[in-house]
């Protein structure tokens, strides 16, 4: 793994130029957040060693450079899944890249079933917490004192600094931020109503199939964590209707533009 690291971060070293602080990481639907950044530069993951290749709809599958709100960000157009078939390694491999170019900031995205009966399709959750129902744990096997300790602290898994913010910033703009935990499960099958049922009882909000991996990494990085669900269908008792990959990615295309503002603002202040 280290190896790998290495010749990745020496291969995007030389075409990004300045490295910014900032990561993004842009789930189903939400690529369109891409077309906010200016002076942008593209990279297809086809074209960076070691990377996997997404093969979700609605996931593009590029590395873009440039700036948000005037600041130089990363951003990835499209992540990687377990449900794909990746390893847990594959899955959180740009976290490692990014932590060895030295970024600082990683701010996630998701598409999400919300399980609280307070929550509307369209609302953003900013994530406070979440609970791990993957199969596979990304730290899991041989680990590397170079990249991080072996019993990480999960006790803040999201940055409190980081989240004031975007709670300041989503008053001032009235745009309405709903909070809670996510669970993260391996999917690639929507929940039952059973469920969704029973990961409300555990103590979820709302609950998706991605981030919970790569947020682990970047705490074992030592990385600052804000990450965001757009709720896109809803799994309360009730309420439960049948849902597509096509619905979600439509319902996160019209609330992307709240919580591209939130992010905006938040990269200009750090």
């Amino acid at each position: 793994m280290l190896e790998a690291i290495k010749q990745t971060t020496e291969y995007l070293k030389g075409r990004i130029g300045e490295i910014p602080n900032t990561a993004i990481i842009l789930g189903t639907g939400l690529g369109e957040l891409a077309n906010e950044i200016d002076d942008k530069r593209e990279i297809s993951y086809e074209d960076i060693p070691n990377f996997p290749v997404s093969t979700v709809e609605g996931h593009s599958g590029k590395l873009i450079i440039g700036k948000l709100g005037g600041k130089d960000v990363l951003a990835m157009q499209g992540r990687f899944h377990y449900y794909e078939g990746y390893t847990m390694q594959q899955v959180t491999f740009p976290i490692r890249i990014f932590k060895a170019l030295g970024i600082e900031y990683l701010f996630v995205s998701n598409a999400a079933g919300g399980m609280n009966p307070s929550f509307d399709i369209g609302d953003i959750m900013l994530i406070e917490d979440h609970i791990n129902m993957f199969p596979e744990h990304p730290l899991h096997g041989k680990n590397y004192d170079e990249l991080g300790p072996r019993f990480p602290d999960m006790s803040v898994p999201y940055d409190v600094n980081l989240r004031l913010m975007a709670m300041e910033i989503a008053k001032e703009k009235n745009i309405k931020l709903q909070h809670g935990v996510y669970v993260g499960v391996q999917g690639p099958t929507f929940e039952t109503p059973a469920e969704y049922n029973f990961f409300r009882i555990i103590g979820g909000d709302a609950v998706g199939m991605s981030t919970v991996p790569e947020v682990i990494v970047a705490n074992h990085a030592k990385m600052k964590v804000l990450a965001f669900s757009i709720i896109t269908d809803l799994g309360v008792i009730g309420k439960i209707v049948e849902v597509s990959h096509e619905d979600v990615q439509k319902a996160a295309k019209i609330a992307q533009p709240k919580m591209a503002e939130i992010m905006r603002t938040i990269v200009q202040k750090i």
